[in-house]
């Protein structure tokens, strides 16, 4: 009579030592990045102006001097400071999705700092072609990289570019939308301008919070 065949078995304990590292779009710090990042968007979206208020056409009108058209661009700016900042970005996507190449390799070198650099566990050494790259090794080809995408491609134009059609068109509203009636409101609402400093100060905080642990490990 033939012996029963034994079938192979891995306990759970074995898989996880052998293939149970951690990717690194789901360590914690990153998990702590998207969350903290997409709160301070939220936050910063809710105190928005109404869109029609920023084109009200019965509240342009040409500014008398230079002088009074700077205090306009000053009051317009603490007022519509979300809609403003969403105008720019907006300028600077439709830039980036004109220029396809450029998108891509901004992708790309963003993508290398976060899963590469920021929110790489310390315990999985970045290899290439068999090769094993120390984190200072890393941090130079990163700002490398980044140095000849910013600054010796199309790249660092566009988005120079993009960032000054932007601001030209932003001035040029503030300096043209009469702002005495928005900026008595705003007076009265004084909670308004510090929500939305926290969310510039917490997009940028969060950022600095969540890479701030695995840099300091790098150190």
């Amino acid at each position: 009579m033939a012996s029963p065949v034994t079938l192979p078995m891995s306990s759970p304990q074995s898989t996880a030592n052998n293939g149970g590292s951690q990717p690194p779009i789901a360590t914690p710090a990153f998990r702590s990045f998207i969350s903290r990042f997409s709160s301070s968007i939220r936050q910063g979206f809710a105190q928005r102006r109404p869109w029609l208020e920023l084109v009200d056409r019965t509240s342009f009108s040409r500014p008398d001097s230079l002088s009074e058209a700077a205090s306009r661009v000053r009051k317009n700016f603490s007022y519509f400071r979300v809609n403003y900042v969403t105008l720019l970005v907006g300028v600077l996507s439709l830039s980036l999705l004109s220029h396809p190449f450029s998108l891509l390799v901004l992708i790309a070198l963003l993508g290398a700092w976060f899963f590469g650099y920021l929110f790489r566990p310390s315990d999985q050494p970045v290899v290439v072609f068999g090769r094993t790259f120390s984190d200072r090794e890393t941090l130079g080809i990163l700002l490398v990289f980044t140095i000849i995408v910013v600054f010796l491609t199309s790249v660092g134009s566009l988005l120079i570019s993009a960032l000054l059609v932007g601001l030209a068109i932003v001035c040029a509203h503030g300096a043209f939308r009469v702002p005495e009636d928005l900026f008595l409101d705003d007076l009265q609402e004084p909670g308004v301008n510090a929500g939305f400093l926290s969310f510039l100060g917490g997009a940028a905080s969060s950022a600095a919070a969540a890479a701030a642990p695995a840099v300091a490990s790098r150190v």
